[in-house]
């Protein structure tokens, strides 16, 4: 006989399901801290935001831009430098960047790809934890989702599991965008707090606190091709500063 449903299951997947319509709205469809040593989040020694690096095959995240608005077509002139304000101050290098991708993608809105942008972070960081990986593979590109899944069934094999609580996301910033061509790549700040920990088979911690509070610095990197009708933003790159 087959085994009854979990509940648990079937609400998390109704769950799952609705955040990522929800974040469609938002972000588009398709598709810290103390971490395991597994964590793909984890800055590994000699990794640098690689700035000029192409973007790999593969959706991972879509935020917001101009091909999802329709007024793309009737803004080819010059940006609305007011759209920084508040962003970035004038005459900076973040600055200029921001009027060189505004002027590729002139319906391009910080305010929402950041808000995008926040709503992608939290979803994938609350998925790996969770090692929910038919959520990541709906999230991230083959090769960055190989090695979530691989860091997930790592950490299953020890028969460890991972306690991440997302406190606060207590700021998102531009980092700093670059064009290349019309590949445009944006990098975003997060400040954040967690509590994390990691437990063995008998449940002992044997990294990071069940109660601690941890301030995180984090820094993803997306791109696109601004040329494209495809909205999607993809992650190329993470960071933990």
């Amino acid at each position: 006989m087959h085994e009854p449903f979990d509940i648990t299951t079937i609400i998390f997947a109704l769950l799952a399901i609705f955040v990522v319509w929800k974040l469609s709205s938002v972000l588009g469809m398709r598709t810290g801290h103390e971490k395991p040593p597994s964590d793909p989040f984890v800055r590994r020694s000699g990794d640098e935001i690689r700035r000029d690096a192409p973007v790999p095959e593969g959706n991972v995240i879509r935020l917001p831009g101009a091909a999802n608005d329709d007024r793309r077509s009737d803004q080819r002139t010059a940006p609305d430098t007011g759209r920084w304000a508040g962003f970035a101050e004038p005459s900076t290098p973040l600055w200029n960047e921001l009027q060189a991708l505004g002027r590729a993608d002139p319906g391009f809105d910080p305010k929402h790809f950041l808000e995008g942008a926040k709503a992608a972070y939290e979803m994938i960081i609350n998925a790996f934890a969770a090692g929910n990986k038919a959520v990541l593979q709906n999230l991230v590109a083959p090769d960055v989702f190989a090695s979530f899944a691989k860091a997930i069934s790592d950490r299953e094999e020890r028969g460890e599991k991972v306690e991440t609580i997302l406190v606060s996301i207590d700021k998102t910033s531009l980092d700093h965008v670059q064009m290349r061509g019309n590949l445009a790549q944006v990098a975003v700040l997060f400040a954040v707090k967690l509590i994390t920990a990691t437990r063995d088979k008998t449940g002992e911690i044997i990294e990071g606190s069940a109660d601690k509070i941890v301030d995180v610095n984090d820094l993803w990197s997306f791109a696109r091709d601004v040329g494209s009708r495809d909205p999607n933003w993809k992650l190329i790159a993470t960071e933990t500063r």
